[in-house]
């Protein structure tokens, strides 16, 4: 069953590390929160992968991502979608 992300990709953000777009993004609607993996792409280039929750209320939280199992399995359905990202992982792990 296809998910609709309320949040669309890509779409800019901007840190004290420099502006860019979050170009792929894999989700889950977890029980507590909605974990992310986000692939950011600076305007120089550059990428970096975060690791982020959302509320259910569509808030960004600061605090650290917990995942459990449910919440892993999730995740691993949504690498299906995002290929780039999924790359990026396998090469922190391989």
């Amino acid at each position: 069953m296809a998910r609709q992300n309320p949040r669309r990709v890509p779409r800019p953000f901007e840190m004290s590390s420099g502006k860019g777009s979050i170009v792929e993004e894999a989700w889950y609607e977890g029980r507590w929160h909605e974990p992310r993996i986000q692939l950011m792409e600076y305007e120089d280039g550059s990428q970096s992968i975060r690791f982020c929750y959302y509320d259910h209320s569509g808030r960004f939280q600061r605090g650290p991502l917990m995942v459990g199992m449910d919440d892993a399995a999730g995740l691993r359905e949504a690498l299906a979608e995002t290929p780039r990202l999924r790359s990026l992982l396998k090469e922190i792990v391989d």
